[in-house]
């Protein structure tokens, strides 16, 4: 089936490119909508340059054309899209390049729901998304091209392999008369399913509609104040809300540019923050990890006074804002940056099913360990779950939103879990209706299933209430709060604090840490150091030294896992 597929689509390509006359405007519909998918926008920033790769510049025009060209041959596939008809998934599969906004605007153009996939996934977990999601096609930008035709041969589905820029660069000057003229209601239609990272079993698909990535969008633009004028860097894998939602389609949603490298590179993100030529790097937005591995290239290669001085004017001068997310920002790693590049970095909240739901302030004080208040048209609330009380079952301790937060009387500084509410809040978990049912208290709420506590007018995050609050003779201490203690350790250059089981206390403080080179550390030694700034019962009772702490693709690490390599019975 998948090769009868390609057979046609290459006839059906050469046809359209021969045939259609060329004129570029604005589509009908996405004049009147605001949830309109973001490729509307596109002609109105015709030349401008919305996305430099490795193959150069991309204009938005030019994205534009061969986003359609694209979703001209899904709809041979799958049919023009009606909006009484559901949409069908289109999974892709692309590196860091132009390809992948091709992709999932085609996807897009043609109705469908765009599952984005991973390109460092084995292939068993690009099965089992293909699967799960029930993709009627798979597109491949050709290095790819040799995973996914097997798996699409084995699974039945259509494949359409996505030519490189060099293999279809004179695509723009053939195609004539492309126009997205598609009259849908975009509002409450499926936009994109993206993947939770699996720490509590098996991925889940989490779909949001056009209305929630509007919503995540336009609230990032406004509050963080983003022009066309911008240039942001983009580091980060693309199948996250991060990398998709804060670094693509907002730059893209106001004609600014995205400059996108393959992979990570610690030298080459000091080249462009250094770099006097044309557009200059002004946003940036990376997690933990990165900023620790941006540190350690600094430390190796920029150690000379007058270097370093360039290197802090240069930041200063050219960059606007720099923001780290998706996992806890140890307070050591913020100072140093600031240190290094004058920068405080701008600490945020977020997940897959809502988006970004706190942030500290663009313009004002950030206080280091803190989220910030709520995003524009997001309520938020912490609150604890209270079988006995009529009514709701939930006793909210404090609940605001970006004019402010009220603390119900008794309970200031006390911690419960964050619930959220909002337009950006996700539909559903791919077709799992007892799942879905249970992310959500029976008032509407988000359980994010996060502890939070709001205290000195700002929202603190003490980490997953599964995993980071341990539980030890009667104490709750927050595994994030012991991590930031740590890391101040002149010893310890990365660390994950854990609930080791414990038959007397239930749980126990175990830290596993990671050493600076040539350094030493005992338990005995950390207890003597922490006594003077951590309370008794937050110092660690066991020390494990290893060489690596396992983090995925967004820094972030599994406990869970953590938990049963050193304590499995």
């Amino acid at each position: 089936m998948a090769t009868r597929c390609r057979l046609l689509l290459s006839t059906v390509r050469l046809h359209c490119l021969r045939t259609l006359s060329y004129s570029l405007h604005t589509p009908v519909s996405g004049q009147t909508q605001p949830c309109a998918p973001v490729f509307y926008r596109a002609p109105a920033y015709g030349n401008r340059t919305a996305l430099i790769d490795q193959y150069g510049p991309h204009s938005y025009q030019d994205l534009y054309l061969r986003s359609i060209a694209l979703s001209r041959e899904i709809t041979l596939l799958l049919g023009n899209p009606q909006n009484d008809v559901p949409p069908e998934r289109v999974s892709f599969l692309c590196p860091n390049d132009a390809s992948y906004v091709v992709c999932q605007w085609a996807a897009w153009m043609s109705g469908a729901i765009a599952v984005p996939l991973y390109k460092n996934h084995p292939p068993l977990e690009i099965e089992y998304i293909l699967k799960d999601s029930q993709s009627a096609l798979v597109l491949a930008e050709t290095k790819y091209t040799d995973v996914i035709a097997p798996l699409a041969e084995k699974l039945g589905i259509a494949n359409i392999t996505v030519p490189t820029f060099v293999e279809q660069h004179n695509t723009t000057e053939q195609v004539e008369g492309l126009e997205a003229h598609i009259e849908l209601d975009w509002k409450d239609r499926g936009a994109m399913i993206i993947y939770t990272s699996g720490t509590t079993g098996r991925p889940k698909g989490v779909l949001s509609t056009h209305q929630n990535l509007s919503a995540m969008v336009t609230a990032l633009v406004d509050e963080w104040s983003w022009t066309k004028s911008d240039c942001i860097l983009h580091v980060l894998p693309l199948h996250h809300v991060h990398g998709v939602v804060n670094k693509l389609l907002c730059p893209l949603w106001v004609g600014a540019t995205c400059i996108m490298l393959p992979e990570f590179s610690p030298e080459k993100v000091w080249e462009h923050f250094l770099s006097v030529d044309s557009p200059s790097i002004n946003v940036f937005m990376a997690v933990p990890t990165i900023y620790s591995k941006l540190i350690e290239y600094y430390d190796s290669h920029l150690t000379k006074p007058g270097v370093r001085d360039f290197v802090k004017a240069m930041c200063q001068q050219k960059i606007r804002l720099m923001v780290s997310g998706s996992s806890a920002l140890p307070v050591p790693v913020l100072e140093r940056w600031r240190t290094i590049t004058g920068h405080t970095l701008l600490e945020r909240y977020g997940m897959t099913e809502i988006g970004m739901a706190l942030t500290n302030p663009l313009n004002g004080p950030r206080v280091p360990g803190s989220v910030g208040n709520p995003l524009p048209e997001v309520d938020v609330r912490i609150a604890n779950e209270n079988p006995q009380k009529e009514g709701s079952c939930y006793t909210v301790l404090a609940q605001g939103n970006a004019a402010g937060t009220k603390v119900s009387p008794g309970f200031e500084d006390r911690e419960g879990e964050l619930q959220v509410q909002g337009p950006a809040v996700f539909r559903e978990y791919w077709n799992k209706p007892q799942e879905t049912r249970e992310a959500f208290t029976p008032d509407g709420w988000f359980k994010t299933g996060d502890t939070a506590v709001y205290k000195d007018n700002s929202y603190w995050i003490l980490g997953r209430t599964s995993v980071d609050i341990i539980k030890s003779g009667g104490y709750k201490i927050s595994a994030l709060e012991v991590e930031r203690h740590l890391l101040a350790h002149p010893s310890i250059t990365d660390v994950a604090v854990i609930g080791a089981p414990d038959a007397t206390w239930g749980q126990r403080v175990s830290a596993i840490v990671k050493l600076r080179d040539g350094h030493t550390l005992s338990l005995k030694e950390l207890k003597e150091w922490g006594r003077a700034v951590m309370a008794p019962y937050c110092i660690p009772a066991e020390l494990i030294r290893v060489e690596e702490i396992p983090r995925n693709q967004m820094g972030k690490i599994n406990k869970k896992q953590l938990l049963a390599l050193f304590y499995s019975q």
